[in-house]
């Protein structure tokens, strides 16, 4: 059974959801990062935002397992739409996650050696969200998400359509996929759409990051306990 399961975020907009349900919390700061411990309804969290963009990502997840013992980790937060079945709010749990701006056989020929390009979520966590995705009262697609630093917008949203057909795409995915991967750790994806072909630009991002990232808190929530069993 998980006795502590990490929850990252990209930002603090993202976090302030799970710092308001965290009960008996104290925090920590390491790398210039404020780490918040505490409990969900029994179940021992650590939480942070990470900044934005891969690297950022990769010191926090390295942090959590390094520093904190975690058990596992959940990206959470908000993500673009990319497929266009995937609408505003819908949360995409990330089945699979690659990067998007990396030449492609870096990371097969070299360390860590991937079979493909895509860093695989734990099966176990995919399985579990499956099963009671249903009980969260939101809509929620499994799929692919890629990883880039760059904000997306129409005419590459259909480049990596084209290339890819993800479901999603976001600054952190991967990345955070990346250092749990070489660690031997659980990981998923989990995130709401903020915008998409439909809804494009960066003022669709802004003007719906909060909502959206309300959602992906309470859909991670809802599974909590479940990934917890493990």
């Amino acid at each position: 059974m998980a006795k502590k399961i990490g929850i990252l975020c990209a930002s603090d907009t993202e976090l302030e959801p799970f710092l308001e349900r965290l009960a008996d919390k104290t925090v920590t700061q390491k790398s210039m990062l404020s780490i918040y411990e505490g409990k969900y309804e029994g179940t021992g969290v650590v939480a942070l935002y990470s900044g934005v963009c891969k690297v950022n990502a990769a010191i926090a997840t390295q942090i959590l397992i390094d520093c904190f013992q975690v058990d596992m980790v959940i990206n959470a937060g908000v993500a673009g739409g990319i497929d266009e079945r995937v609408k505003l709010f819908d949360t995409v749990i990330s089945e699979q996650s690659a990067y998007h701006d990396m030449t492609e056989d870096i990371l097969t020929e070299f360390h860590p050696w991937l079979k493909t390009i895509y860093f695989p979520s734990d099966e176990r966590l995919v399985a579990i969200a499956k099963e009671y995705a249903p009980q969260t009262g939101h809509p929620v697609l499994f799929g692919k998400t890629m990883t880039g630093e760059q904000f997306v917008a129409e005419d590459k949203r259909e480049e990596l359509r084209q290339k890819y057909a993800p479901l999603s795409v976001d600054m952190e995915t991967a990345a955070v996929a990346h250092v749990c991967y070489v660690n031997g750790i659980p990981f998923i994806g989990i995130r709401t759409i903020t915008d998409t072909a439909s809804h494009d630009g960066m003022e669709n991002f802004e003007k719906n990051c909060e909502t959206a990232s309300r959602i992906s808190a309470e859909v991670v929530l809802k599974l909590l306990k479940q990934f917890a069993q493990l």
